[in-house]
């Protein structure tokens, strides 16, 4: 028997989040653990008449190709991780790790040689998705990895999964679709004004947006979803964040992360934690010292912190910048082979002021 709220949830992804369509192509990429939600994400996409591919990676794997794969291997990049980006009318990825932490040991050198590899492939896929031609979402399976991350039981973080994607309310796609228009409400009053001013505890940051442009981040993109985000100038960032949040990236979880920037460019970075590999990721490439995105966070349904960036980013009253790439629809120029996104709770003693108007006050938005 499959789980009602499997069905529910897939039927969400394959006609909401991706619009699946007859004869296209459709990518579906997860884990063993994620079976449940690939053979009915599979079954519906058959249903559409659309043709599915499913990319299914065994627990181990990255860890062996990053330890063993020397130079040339590290840098090749095969047909299959091509047919996503390259070829697929949609595609859903399905994060559902058994061990978060698995590439902890590997040394980010060569993550970093495979990254640069990649880079003119995600900047097609990046280039493709602003052109509407290919549909992808991110959504999440819950493990008992992440339930770990998060200090929950499984249970417990199944059920955080369902609300924080509106799956526990009858009508989810309503839902998704009245928060869509409350987003597009606060886009419309963002899209003449230049210049935003963040201060909080340990933060005083201005950057500008003058001529880019917010998306409405309304649960198609990612899933769950609840953001608006652009790319800022990329010469216009000055000033210091902190980040309230540890990140999680490449199995590394890195603390307390501050950042200093003059001209857009990052020109000095400390973690409590893993500051060596947040050197070494600011080294990728140019692009890597740049901001690729800014957004708000705005789904109030996600209230606390879990490790996890598809939900942390998210939470309701936060704002995150990501480092490296951004998306071409903005009007974002920056080209990484990276893209790391780091969060910085709003929600007290804060102010965000957009062109000397109170935007934000404590999380709380008052326009």
């Amino acid at each position: 028997m499959t789980d009602p709220r499997i069905t529910k949830w897939a039927r969400v992804l394959v006609d909401y989040s991706l619009a699946v369509q007859p004869e296209q192509l459709v990518v579906i990429n997860g884990t063993p653990l994620a079976a449940p939600l690939i053979r009915e994400v599979y079954r519906l996409v058959v249903e559409r008449g659309a043709y599915p591919v499913v990319q299914v990676a065994l627990p181990g794997l990255a860890e062996i190709f990053y330890k063993t794969a020397n130079e040339r291997q590290l840098a090749f990049v095969t047909p299959d991780e091509r047919i996503g980006p390259e070829q697929a009318d949609a595609l859903l990825r399905i994060l559902s790790e058994s061990n978060t932490r698995a590439l902890t040991g590997i040394d980010p050198t060569r993550q970093q040689l495979a990254q640069r590899a990649r880079t003119e492939l995600r900047q097609t896929y990046l280039q493709r998705a602003a052109e509407g031609k290919l549909n992808w979402c991110v959504t999440l399976y819950p493990t008992e990895a992440y339930a770990q991350d998060a200090e929950m039981s499984l249970t417990e973080y199944e059920e955080f999964v369902l609300k924080a994607g509106f799956l526990d309310r009858d009508d989810p796609v309503t839902v998704w679709q009245e928060q869509s228009r409350e987003q597009a409400r606060l886009i419309a009053w963002l899209a003449d004004k230049r210049e935003v001013h963040i201060r909080a505890p340990d933060t005083d940051l201005r950057l500008s947006i003058a001529g880019r442009r917010f998306v409405n981040a309304d649960g198609r993109r990612n899933f769950p979803d609840g953001e608006i985000f652009t790319g800022p100038v990329e010469d216009s960032i000055e000033g210091t964040i902190r980040f309230s949040y540890p990140s999680m990236v490449q199995g590394r979880r890195v603390e307390e992360i501050r950042l200093w920037f003059e001209g857009g460019r990052v020109v000095k970075a400390t973690a409590a934690r893993n500051e060596a590999f947040l050197h070494a990721m600011l080294e990728t490439d140019e692009g890597a010292r740049y901001v690729g995105e800014f957004a708000f966070g705005l789904n109030r349904a996600i209230t606390r912190f879990t490790g996890n960036i598809l939900f942390d980013e998210k939470i309701g009253g936060t704002v995150h910048l990501a480092i490296g790439a951004g998306y071409p629809e903005t009007g974002s120029q920056n080209r990484s082979a990276v893209h790391w996104d780091m969060i910085c709770d709003l929600r007290q003693q804060s102010e965000v002021w957009i062109d000397g108007q109170l935007f934000m006050k404590d999380g709380e938005i008052l326009i």
